[in-house]
């Protein structure tokens, strides 16, 4: 495992796509490995794919990308607005807000970073933001939506490591709306310290015009909401939900706000399956090495090493989440839910960590890490779309790094916090 581990990044240093790069460092232990036929290859990518729950995925990124281009994204704007418009900072206020209420929607951190920093990041600057400030509020917040449902990535984790997607969802509710109350703090000091915004704040939405921008994106909030209670109380599972959110997405852009049209539903359809095809070759060849990593009894070993350092769970699982920031500020984060989970999880139930409660952890560890240097992948995808120079952004996002910080410490040792509802439900 340890030659697969060098091809590897070897092959992301040279920039090969992550896919191909699994793919060719497990098709090399493959070769050189007698015990093992040559077939097992495309046998894995196969059967990778071949799974119920799996069908979430491309169902959720399909509807993400018809709820954009329904004319759902302007309307929670202008209800982001109405509720914080009228405090200091207040469009830092609204990206936020924003990325809370299009994480149940998007599923995906660097979709919302991206679709902000196109609607948002400009307006921001030309208000007398810095650039740095601008993209670290906007990259950093859409950490939010590693943990609101529908995450992609919680459902892959919940696929991996054979765990109640249902209840992972659920339990990403508090921690994603902690992280909006830290990351809101953090931009009150700083823009209050530097007056962001001073001249442009509208006075206090009246009762009347929150419940008009309220009653204009209903249908947008219940969205995340139907998901839940349905998965939860089993009108659904998680990859009828994801059908169901694709028919929810067209009724609301053609009939109801009657903004989708023929050519921007082709144009999602054509985007989604861009970025189905993206996860999908990656989950295929990321099965190859999973295979391998319990041919080579990799769980048991690296279980056996953890624990000869220290029999201390809160520690061990610190150590874990250490090593999983590293591993995120690298890889991409669903790569690392598919090729760690099946190496830690059998680890923290043995020490006692629930499932559910190590899944948000990891979820917001391995996303975290796209924010951050030297190749996040979300810090790029801002820091280009804003033209905003990489080390304004790293000196800039500093104050937001020690909030989510400060947060993953809290979800640590208050693990309640995580598991309140799926024990409520």
């Amino acid at each position: 495992m340890l030659m697969v581990a060098l091809i590897f990044f070897v092959l992301l240093f040279l920039n090969m796509p992550v896919a191909f790069a699994i793919g060719i460092a497990s098709l090399s232990l493959i070769i050189f490995e007698p015990g093992l036929p040559i077939e097992i290859t495309s046998q894995r990518m196969v059967a990778g794919t071949q799974s119920f729950p799996l069908l979430a995925v491309p169902f959720f990124i399909l509807a993400g990308n018809l709820m954009n281009s329904s004319g759902i994204t302007k309307r929670l704007i202008r209800f982001a607005n109405a509720i914080i418009g009228h405090v200091v900072g207040s469009l830092a206020h609204v990206s936020i807000v924003l990325s809370t209420i299009m994480g149940g929607i998007s599923g995906s951190a660097n979709a919302d970073a991206a679709m902000q920093s196109r609607v948002i990041g400009h307006q921001m600057i030309k208000r007398g933001y810095s650039g740095g400030f601008s993209a670290g509020v906007i990259a950093v917040s859409s950490l939010i939506t590693a943990t609101i449902p529908p995450s992609i990535g919680l459902i892959l984790y919940g696929y991996v490591g054979e765990v109640s997607i249902g209840d992972l969802f659920l339990a990403g509710i508090i921690p994603g709306i902690l992280m909006m109350v830290f990351l809101m703090i953090v931009t009150y000091v700083i823009a209050k310290k530097r007056n962001y915004d001073v001249d442009q704040i509208t006075k206090r939405s009246s009762l009347k015009e929150l419940l008009i921008s309220f009653k204009d994106s209903i249908w947008a909030l219940l969205f995340p909401v139907i998901l839940v209670v349905g998965i939860r109380f089993g009108i659904f599972t998680a990859s009828e939900a994801g059908a169901f959110a694709v028919v929810y997405a067209m009724f609301i852009g053609f009939v109801v706000y009657k903004e989708l049209n023929w050519k921007t539903l082709i144009e999602s359809v054509r985007q989604s399956v861009v970025d189905n095809a993206t996860i999908l070759l990656i989950i295929s060849t990321s099965s190859i090495l999973g295979y391998l990593i319990t041919y080579e009894r990799l769980p048991q070993n690296a279980a056996d090493f953890l624990i000869g350092i220290t029999s201390n769970a809160t520690l061990l699982l610190i150590l874990i989440l250490v090593f999983l920031l590293l591993a995120g500020m690298f890889i991409e984060s669903t790569v690392l839910v598919l090729l760690l989970t099946p190496i830690f999880l059998p680890i923290v139930k043995q020490i006692g960590v629930d499932p559910v409660h190590f899944g948000i952890l990891m979820m917001t560890i391995v996303t975290f890490g796209g924010m951050t240097p030297p190749v996040g992948v979300t810090m790029y995808t801002v820091c280009s779309l804003t033209d905003v120079p990489i080390e304004d952004y790293v000196k800039e996002s500093l104050p937001f790094y020690a909030g989510v910080i400060l947060l993953i410490i809290l979800l640590i040792f208050v693990p309640s916090i995580s598991l309140y509802l799926p024990n409520i439900f």
